[in-house]
């Protein structure tokens, strides 16, 4: 389960991305989450994934 606050949600996936993963898409498919509604979601926060950070920002 992911976090729902928005806060919360970049915190995590960039703290998975960095410690835990070297790509949003292995992070997806590991965790079963579906990355174009996760990138969708960011976005709508006003974030994007950068492949070469492997990181939102």
């Amino acid at each position: 389960m992911i976090p729902q606050d928005g806060a919360m949600l970049f915190s995590f996936l960039n703290m998975k991305l960095r410690d835990e993963y070297d790509s949003l898409s292995a992070l997806c498919e590991d965790l079963g989450l579906n990355e174009e509604e996760i990138e969708q979601k960011m976005e709508e926060m006003g974030y994007r994934y950068d492949g070469r950070q492997n990181r939102f920002l």
